[in-house]
Order: structure tokens, then sequence, then C-alpha cells
């Protein structure tokens, strides 16, 4: 019976060690997945350089590992300047960056979290980056040249954020707004400048047309000019008779059998002859 007892202790001792081996093992090592980097600190205290993937061995029971996710990260942060013409300008900016794993332990033990990142150093350095970047140009030209404020702020973000182990790898503007007094007087421009272009186009529009009516009176004068030139020249009465026969014609009228016209020299249309003649050959 004794040894019964005794081998029931020694089985319980046995299974007791084994446990204890097993929990110490399991809180002896750490793996690390690739994108990840982990920091480890004993007794409170981080140490230098950080854990890459892999398996790791770590004191069990006074070691603590934290990890970073080293993968690009994304979060939308708003801003609000004044622009050069004291106008109010606001912003929100879609960030994306990813730690430097050469600097985690030093973000480790400043910063701590991520969320701390986020909150404590990307947002109020997100506000600083876009004054700079705002108070070099008006607010029209921030809205006009909104490629050139994008620059500006990205180089202004990336210095700030560097020293504190964050790569900044693109910004995107979301949203770029600014004061309803500003829009207010934006709108009226663009009516004043829509109906200037109107006036100019009526003014233009009107000379183009006083310039044609000088054309018109310049050519209809000139053919009067040619027009008497050729009926001063020898022939020119019978054109001046063969229009006034046309004009008959086109008109409409029933021309008469015989014209007769006189035969004075001072006459326009000094001959005698047939109308039905000249219908019947037309």
């Amino acid at each position: 019976m004794k040894n019964q007892q005794l081998g029931n202790w020694q089985t319980t001792v046995a299974g007791f060690l084994a446990a204890i081996i097993v929990i110490i093992s399991l809180n002896a090592f750490i793996i690390i997945n690739p994108g990840q980097a982990g920091v480890i600190s004993i007794l409170g205290k981080a140490r230098d350089g950080a854990l890459g993937e892999g398996i790791h061995l770590k004191p069990p029971f006074i070691s603590v590992i934290d990890v970073y996710d080293l993968t690009v990260q994304k979060f939308e942060v708003p801003a609000e300047s004044s622009t050069k013409d004291l106008q109010n300008l606001t912003a929100r900016f879609a960030i994306n960056f990813r730690l430097d794993p050469i600097q985690v332990v030093e973000v480790r033990r400043k910063q701590g979290t991520l969320e701390n990142i986020v909150s404590k150093i990307i947002a109020p350095q997100t506000q600083e980056a876009f004054k700079i970047a705002a108070a070099k140009r008006t607010v029209e030209e921030a809205i006009t040249k909104r490629t050139e404020l994008k620059e500006d702020f990205d180089n202004a973000l990336s210095d700030r954020l560097e020293k504190y182990g964050i790569i900044v790898l693109d910004t995107s503007v979301i949203d770029l707004t600014f004061s309803p007094e500003f829009a207010r007087a934006v709108e009226e421009k663009q009516i004043a400048e829509q109906r200037a272009q109107r006036a100019v186009y009526i003014a233009r529009e009107a000379e183009q047309e006083a310039q044609a009516e000088v054309n018109r009176a310049k050519g209809k004068a000139e053919a009067q000019r040619l027009l008497a030139e050729t009926l001063k020249a020898q022939g020119g009465q019978l054109v001046l008779q063969k229009e006034a026969i046309e004009a008959w014609k086109t008109g409409g009228a029933q021309m008469p059998k015989v014209l007769v016209m006189s035969g004075d020299s001072q006459s326009s249309v000094p001959f005698l002859f047939n109308m039905g003649n000249l219908q019947n050959e037309s």
C-alpha cells in the first residue's frame, strides 16, 4: 500500500514538474511573423536591437515582447490653417506610412503603441506641416495649385516625422474646403467674369457686323461704279436695255407683244422691236 502511495506521489510530482517545464518552455520563446518587429523588455527595461521575423528565445516570466506592424499603415488626419491672405482653409489627409525597423526600439521607448504614434505624433505634425504649406500661398492658389500645396505638405511632414522613426510613403488630399465668405466671393467673381466675357462677345459681334456693313457698302459702291463705266462705254445702252427687259420678266408682268421706244439719242432705250419674238426665243 505504501509503495502504491509512493508511486502515486511520484507520478503527481513528475506531472507537476512536466507542467512547469511546458509552461516555462512556452514562455521561453516567441515567434515574430513576416512584416513585424519585436521589442523585448526585461524587468521593464527595453533592450537594444529589434527582433526580426522568426523564433527568438526570451527569459520566461520576467520579459515582455511588444510586437509592431512594419507594413504600410493608413490613417486619415484632419488639419486646419490660415492662408497667406488670412483665409481659413481646412483639409483632410490620408497618410500612408510605416515604422522604420531600425528605430522600433526608440519608438517603443518614446511613443509606445501605434495608437499613441497616430494621436501624439502624426496628428499634430500633420497640422504643423499643413500650416507651413498653406502659409506660402493664398487660398485661391491653394485651390488652383493643389499639386504644389501637396508637395510642400509632403516635404514638411516627412522631415518632421523622420526623426520619430516614421517613414511617410504617400499622402492624399481627401477634402479641401474654405470659408463660406470666400465661396461667395468666388461665385461673385465667376459671375462678374461671365458678364464681362458676354460684354466682350457682344462688342466683338457688333464690331464684326459694322465691318460687314462697311464691306457690303464698299461692294455695292464698287458694283455701281463698274456699272456706270459699262453704261458709258460703247454698247452700254444695250446693256441697259437688256437689264430693263430682264427686270420686267423677273417681276412677273405680262410682257407686251410690241414695245416702241423713242428714237431720240437721249433716250435710255432707243429701239423698236417685237417682244413676242423674244419670249418665243426664251
